[in-house]
């Protein structure tokens, strides 16, 4: 049997590659959203939301904000939850209807992002991180943590949903 000390380095590289590849890929999508801003906000529209440059906005500052929290494990739950919400209104405007392989602009992507989140909720930050600083890394169960991330992601998104946006009308000629 290895040593222990070489078990929990292991998890906690493992759960710091998780952060900084979630983290990451937040930021990138936030950063791409922010500076095609017009682009974003006329897309927004495009798919039905009301009030597209708000919600342009609004994603760039939610995506970058969840991923720098992430990277440095900060309200892991909460910036995870952050995610899962970002990727359910994804899901649901763009990529439910197109099934689920990604090459069809299907929900595996976003899928997989948000299980991810959910994951490393429920895991917690670790220990180098500012969660861990501030001594409420792994408050609560890790299952509790993950129904956190989840739930309140969905619920944010729901609303999101439920306020500004309308599934358009497929064009008949089209």
């Amino acid at each position: 049997m290895k040593p222990k000390t070489t078990h929990h380095a292991s998890v906690e590289i493992s759960r710091g590659l998780l952060r900084l590849a979630l983290g990451g890929t937040m930021i990138a999508h936030g950063v791409r959203h922010a500076r095609s801003l017009e682009g974003t906000a006329g897309w927004f529209g495009s798919i039905g939301f009301r009030e597209p440059r708000l919600q342009a906005q609004l994603s760039s500052v939610v995506e970058v904000g969840a991923g720098t929290a992430l990277i440095c494990g900060a309200a892991t739950p909460l910036a995870a939850s952050a995610v899962v919400g970002t990727m359910a209104v994804a899901a649901e405007t763009v990529h439910r209807p197109n099934g689920y392989f990604i090459t069809s602009e299907g929900w595996e992507y976003v899928g997989f992002i948000s299980a991810a989140a959910v994951a490393l909720a429920a895991m917690g930050s670790g220990r180098y991180s500012l969660d861990r600083l501030l001594g409420v890394e792994n408050r609560g169960s890790g299952l509790s943590r993950g129904l956190l991330a989840a739930g309140l992601g969905l619920g944010g998104a729901a609303i999101q949903l439920k306020t500004f946006w309308t599934r358009p009308v497929a064009d008949a000629s089209s």
